[in-house]
């Protein structure tokens, strides 16, 4: 289904973006984080549709704890894409992402690492749609004063 963008504004996103990979690892000390994902982001109608698919569960780990991964991942997807409204460009999201795979460990991975790596999919999937976002402006060092 094509999306209804806004006026002026590009949509996200603007074509199928598949096997986006996102991992967030902190290991610093206890207790640690880790949450790993892949994901499918495809054009949709305005707003955010999200599904898991039934390989995005791990063998041997109970039902509600996984939900609550899937819960943390849609979370931080939701608050990143949430981030682009009112930025330069406007971007208007009509997305349905698809929760493919996840990978968790099993004393680090917790709701909060995969609303971390939901955000971090969004920020990979942008990079790939549009490319990486402009760095800072070159700064005029003394000698060029």
């Amino acid at each position: 289904m094509d999306p209804e963008p806004t006026p002026g504004a590009r949509v996200f996103p603007p074509h199928p973006i598949r096997d986006v990979r996102a991992t967030y690892a902190r290991q610093t000390s206890c207790p640690s984080d880790f949450a790993q994902v892949v994901v499918d982001f495809e054009p949709w109608e305005e707003g955010v549709a999200f599904e898991a698919a039934d390989s995005a569960s791990v063998r041997g780990w109970p039902a509600e704890e996984i939900a609550s991964f899937h819960e943390g991942f849609i979370e931080g997807v939701r608050e990143e894409l949430a981030g682009l409204v009112g930025r330069e460009p406007a971007t208007a999201v009509a997305v349905a992402v698809v929760l493919r795979r996840i990978k968790v460990h099993n004393a680090d991975s917790h709701r909060g690492a995969f609303r971390a790596a939901g955000r971090v999919a969004v920020r990979n999937a942008l990079v790939q749609a549009y490319g990486p976002p402009p760095g800072p402006g070159r700064r005029r060092g003394s000698a060029e004063r």
